[in-house]
């Protein structure tokens, strides 16, 4: 779904600190997210680490109101928000880590960029550009899954 097949591994211990994400969202662990995320060596555990907590600060920024609304009804917790269960876990649980991981990688394809200006890595840009699109895309979709939207808009061109 990400970035690059591993080629050289991640420094041992460099993703072992899990990020806290505030007391309703759950923590996310930086090493679980490399592999979910493909991620290569090459990207640093201080660069992965400070594009999670953007995403993380994103993504409970846009869902704020809704956080809001659930702590008021009486969920300390989105574990404890009822939803359906998928593989023992919450699929609200596994929207907002979809969310965080999707934005965090959209905005590492954005900033972490060879320095090759061949033709070929041109295009690879391109292809990078329209990834992170689609990451910021998936991000989107499970924001608003979470949010309980519904339906979307369909443009046509005339």
């Amino acid at each position: 779904m990400f970035i690059n097949p591993p080629t050289t591994p991640a420094a041992p211990g460099q993703d072992a600190e899990p990020i806290k994400a505030g007391y309703f969202w759950p923590e996310i662990n930086p090493a679980d997210a490399r592999e979910a995320m493909r991620l290569t060596g090459t990207v640093t555990g201080m660069r992965l680490r400070h594009a999670l907590v953007e995403a993380i600060a994103s993504v409970n920024a846009e869902l704020a109101d809704w956080r809001v609304r659930q702590v008021a009804t009486g969920y300390s917790s989105l574990r404890d928000v009822p939803a359906e269960q998928v593989d023992g876990q919450s699929i609200l649980v596994s929207r907002w880590v979809r969310a965080v991981y999707a934005t965090a990688a959209a905005d590492l394809y954005e900033r972490y960029r060879g320095f090759d200006t061949t033709g070929k890595g041109d295009k690879r840009a391109d292809d990078e550009d329209s990834a992170a699109d689609d990451l910021r895309r998936d991000a989107r979709l499970a924001i608003r899954a979470i949010l309980g939207v519904t339906g979307g808009c369909v443009v046509e061109l005339i």
